[in-house]
């Protein structure tokens, strides 16, 4: 019988992939358990269990007023131990075993925040989806979810491991398919320089669902980072744009030179100068007109990627915006404010300093004139005084 039990043991460990010892000590302590609910039990007892021979023994010990063992150890294992230690230990074992493996399912996790996993949808809803991974199922919630992507039931998914948590029903895997380190590991499963370290992602910026940007370095001068990246006729980054169900990715070179990439960094606009502004860390970036809308893109989203792509405050301006700026710069125009003429009902520039109210027309035609408020008042102050010296 001890042989059977050893080899069931055995057997039990292999399955569940848990180790003999583990449960060589779950045994005791159930046995130990089961002995401990017996009338006239020791209270100074422990069970021992013989690996080889599976003889099972329970030991005792006196103990004094502190509840400290002394004296020898003896043998009190009763008579039909066996048959109700069987009977008593079973409900132990099963939690202990169930303990074991949720032990194992959170130690294969654990610390592999950062690592992309491939999961089947189990369940979805309105608050999250469920990705089952084989021996665990990882949560995906709402938050971390693209707002367009609609999870079907059996597809297989690949998700970003934010965190592992240990809960006392196991170890709970949160995923994302937000984060930008998707976006970083699904390329170093597609591109080989990668995964080598050849090439680097230096830097990543994304808006989940629409666009991402990502920087890349080559520490092999024999070896182009973007054309890796993009592989044989764009093989590479369409598995990865497949993936992350079609979202653009725009892939430029890091460079250290700060104008020079953030230049880069706004691609596909053609960009013609960049000022970089230490004191406010903005870098202005001068465009020719008609590539303006392009460098900003749809509602701003190319400027913001290159900004956080750049780590730097980009403000695009065409080259007409910046000729103009020159040109009155330096000009200090009069201060007012639009209000609305009572009698006339028309809107009318009305000088702060209260002098008379200029229509939109005269005002219009002395922006036209190139001829700010400021300048203006202070010619008709000039010639009122020449005036005055001539009656003189």
């Amino acid at each position: 019988m001890n042989a059977e039990m050893l080899e069931a043991l055995q057997a039990l460990a292999r399955d569940k992939g848990i180790s003999v010892d583990a449960l060589f000590a779950a045994l005791a302590d159930a046995l130990e358990s089961a002995y401990k609910r017996m009338p006239d039990a020791e209270d100074y007892a422990w069970v021992t269990i013989d690996p080889e021979s599976m003889d099972i023994r329970v030991m005792a010990q006196e103990t004094d007023e502190d509840y400290n063992p002394i004296g020898e150890e003896y043998d009190v294992t009763p008579e039909n131990f066996g048959r109700i230690a069987a009977q008593t230990a079973r409900q132990v074992m099963t939690q202990r075993i169930r303990e074991a493996e949720r032990e194992l399912k959170y130690e294969e996790y654990a610390g592999r925040e950062g690592d992309i996993v491939t999961g089947m949808i189990q369940q979805t809803d309105a608050r999250y989806t469920l990705l089952d991974l084989g021996r665990v199922e990882a949560l995906l919630p709402q938050s971390e979810q693209v707002m367009f992507e609609r999870p079907e039931p059996n597809a297989r998914l690949k998700a970003y491991i934010v965190e592992v948590r240990k809960t006392a029903k196991g170890p709970q895997i949160v995923v994302s398919r937000t984060h930008p380190g998707l976006v970083r590991r699904l390329f170093e499963l597609e591109v080989p320089e990668i995964a080598d370290g050849i090439v680097e992602i230096r830097a990543c910026a994304r808006e989940p669902g629409h666009r991402t940007k990502i920087a890349v370095y080559s520490n092999d001068s024999n070896v182009d980072p973007v054309g890796a990246c993009v592989g044989a006729r764009g093989a590479r980054v369409r598995q990865v744009v497949t993936e992350l169900r079609g979202e653009k990715i725009d892939i430029v070179p890091f460079s250290d030179d700060l104008p020079d990439f953030v230049m880069k960094a706004l691609s596909p606009a053609k960009v013609k100068e960049v000022r970089i502004i230490e004191e406010t860390g903005t870098a202005e970036v001068i465009v020719p007109d008609f590539q303006l809308s392009l460098a900003i893109g749809k509602e701003g989203q190319n400027a913001r990627l290159a900004a956080r792509l750049t780590g730097w405050r980009v403000d695009i301006k065409s080259e007409s915006q910046l000729a103009q700026e020159e040109a009155y710069g330096d000009v200090d125009w009069a201060e007012g404010e639009w209000v609305v003429d009572p009698e006339s009902g028309e809107q009318v520039w009305k000088p702060a300093d209260g002098g008379d109210a200029m229509s939109a027309e005269d005002w219009t035609e002395a922006v036209d004139d190139e001829e700010p408020l400021a300048e203006a008042d202070a010619g008709d102050e000039a010639n009122a005084a020449d005036s005055a010296s001539e009656e003189e």
